[in-house]
């Protein structure tokens, strides 16, 4: 069947339904290049021409995960700046890296979601200009490579704090600055190539969405490609790993030493009552800077998986559906990102309950522990945590 079938009176996109006979379904040998509007057509990988289209389920059901993440995203990084913009105490060196990813985070959703959202509940395809589809990916590569790279130097500066301790250069806002207009000016360069000539933005997975060209492989392309999975997924990567894997290493450490005084001491346990407060506060650090490797590892590495086979393995496997999903879990790492950073930290929650009591958060502002030794000495982990 000619492909023009495909297309009603409404516009150039794809229906869920026979243009001839009504029947549920594609007509067979139908694929999703070929309910692709015209303008596009150049712009779409013959990859995906071996594909025929999606159920059109998938395009409502990922359209309603993205309205949900939207808000769910909006909600967290809006809060998190509203925070730290309204709370002075808030405004440390650190939680300048924090405000950087919230906005980061913020910027992402704003341009990402919405276009995708319209495209997923109007025929699933690409319904805008080529050259919004670039910039729609250029956007999309600029905040999620800041928001990375963010990542990182809030896992070193955790690193610096905990690990190293008062011999460790204390963070200033002037460094924070600096690591902050790093972040931007790296992502800004790594982004902007492929309007130059390097390396490309198209239309991937099931067509609604436009990302950075993984799958053709010539000099040009491949090099941006190979580039791109090693500066801006490993090298963060390592960074973060290093960090709080010597984060864990230095507190249980710190445990051991602390059991092995105890043995000689003949006592059961060196700490006082006053104390519990800074034991716990360790193994919080701890458990935060597991789930912190585990979350950025779970949101980040299926897509770089995927665009690493691209790049240099089988593709036959990497079908729409396959390109998908991991695209949706690395965006989704915007939601996320402000619970782990700030919001689950005692400072945030108690500023919470401060500037917006109906938000119903009970955070006890205990001062008395700033007076006991383990407690100081765990006040800048904590900051850090």
């Amino acid at each position: 069947m000619n492909p023009t079938t495909l297309f009603n009176g409404t516009g150039p996109r794809a229906m869920a339904y026979g243009a001839n006979d009504f029947s549920f379904g594609y007509p067979a040998g139908v694929t999703v290049v070929d309910i692709v509007p015209d303008a596009m057509r150049h712009m779409i990988h013959d990859h995906w021409s071996n594909y025929p289209p999606v159920n059109p389920m998938w395009h409502y059901l990922l359209g309603v995960i993205f309205v949900f993440l939207f808000i769910f995203s909006c909600t967290g990084n809006g809060l998190v700046m509203y925070l730290i913009m309204k709370n002075k105490n808030l405004r440390t060196p650190a939680n300048l890296l924090v405000l950087n990813l919230t906005f980061s985070d913020f910027c992402m959703q704003i341009t990402q979601y919405p276009p995708y959202v319209y495209n997923c509940f109007n025929g699933g395809v690409w319904m805008f200009s080529p050259f919004f589809c670039e910039v729609y990916a250029c956007l999309g590569a600029i905040f999620g490579l800041c928001s990375l790279w963010t990542l990182a130097f809030v896992s070193f500066d955790r690193y610096n704090v905990i690990v190293n301790g008062v011999s460790s250069a204390p963070l200033t806002k002037g460094k924070a600055f600096m690591y902050i207009l790093f972040c931007w000016a790296y992502s800004i360069g790594w982004s902007i190539p492929p309007f130059l000539g390097w390396g490309a933005y198209i239309p991937e997975g099931i067509l609604d969405s436009c990302s950075y060209d993984y799958l053709s492989r010539d000099t040009n392309r491949l090099s941006y490609g190979i580039c791109i999975f090693v500066f801006d997924y490993v090298v963060p990567l390592a960074i973060i790993v290093f960090a709080y894997f010597f984060i864990v290493k230095a507190i249980c450490a710190h445990e051991k030493a602390m059991r092995e005084q105890a043995k000689k001491m003949n006592v059961t346990n060196l700490r006082s009552n006053a104390d519990a407060n800074a034991q716990s506060a360790e193994v919080r650090i701890a458990k935060v800077a597991m789930t912190n490797v585990a979350l950025w590892l779970i949101c980040w590495t299926p897509y770089a998986a995927v665009t690493l086979q691209g790049l240099a393995f089988d593709q036959s496997s990497i079908t729409p559906l396959v390109s998908m999903l991991p695209a949706l879990l690395a965006k989704s790492a915007a939601v996320y990102n402000p619970i782990i950073y700030a919001i689950n930290h005692p400072k945030f929650r108690l500023a919470l309950q401060k500037t917006l009591p109906w938000f119903c958060i009970h955070e006890q502002d205990d001062k008395s522990s700033d007076n006991q030794s383990n407690a100081t000495k765990m006040e800048g982990k904590e900051e850090a945590a």
